[in-house]
């Protein structure tokens, strides 16, 4: 009985994981290895991102390996980016 009310709780908080809330968009960064990320929508509107939306058209088209917006830049660079865009 206790095995599976932790399997339920472990399934239930993967589920949750996964969801991206309303007015949020997850993407995945990374050059080697990727990383998700869920970023307000609000974003996309920014010059800076689109910029990245349009290497990531050029290099991936509209097939993504992971199943998601991949966007081929550094962790680091994202990072940077979304931080100075939330404080805008």
């Amino acid at each position: 009985m206790a095995i599976r009310r932790m399997l339920r709780r472990s399934l239930s908080y993967e589920k949750r994981s996964n969801e991206v809330p309303k007015g949020h968009l997850a993407v995945y960064v990374g050059e080697s290895e990727t990383k998700r990320f869920v970023i307000p929508l609000s974003h996309s509107n920014h010059p800076s991102f689109q910029e990245l939306l349009y290497r990531a058209e050029e290099e991936f088209g509209f097939h993504h390996p992971m199943g998601g917006l991949t966007i081929p830049c550094s962790e680091e660079s994202f990072v940077d980016l979304t931080t100075y865009l939330s404080r805008t």
